[in-house]
């Protein structure tokens, strides 16, 4: 395993549409150990490939630093939102854009069908963190930012 280096915003990369994984091969697997490390040492809730570089349609999200009971660690290969409900405006923030938060309406539950490591079809369905963290990165697959979907950004302030 070993860190990668965050893109930040104004990269290229990451108005990029990441490209579907055709086989789930050594390099997915090393670019997702990879990317667990990654977020790991940056404290996030969520990493999606092109947020590392990779123009791949993957992502890792690990919701159990927010809620230590309902903590879910997934990966994602070719995820797609298959279901969606409600509609919700909370705030949010991305490694790739350090320093603000954003109001971003996001479905309430969503419902995704990806691969897991295996090349296996699996579903899920998140509600409440799960389902903006799932939104969120799957945007970040299609080129689409967090501050693309704000009513309103501002500076995080410091909690000291």
């Amino acid at each position: 395993m070993a860190l990668r280096k965050i893109m930040l915003e104004g990269e290229d990369v990451l108005r990029k549409k990441s490209k579907d994984v055709a086989a789930v091969n050594e390099r997915i697997l090393t670019l997702l150990d990879d990317m667990w490390e990654t977020l790991e040492e940056n404290n996030g809730v969520g990493l999606a490939a092109p947020q590392v570089g990779v123009l791949r349609r993957v992502a890792v999200i690990d919701t159990g630093k927010d809620e230590e009971e309902d903590g879910v660690k997934i990966e994602l290969i070719n995820p797609r939102i298959v279901e969606t409900e409600g509609e919700k405006e909370e705030e949010e923030a991305c490694l790739s854009i350090p320093g603000v938060v954003g109001a971003v309406t996001r479905p309430t539950r969503v419902k995704v069908a990806a691969l897991d490591r295996r090349g296996e079809t699996f579903t899920i369905e998140g509600e409440g963190l799960l389902a903006k963290a799932l939104c969120h990165e799957l945007d970040h697959l299609d080129g689409i930012l967090f501050v693309d979907r704000a009513s309103s950004v501002r500076p995080i302030e410091d909690e000291d």
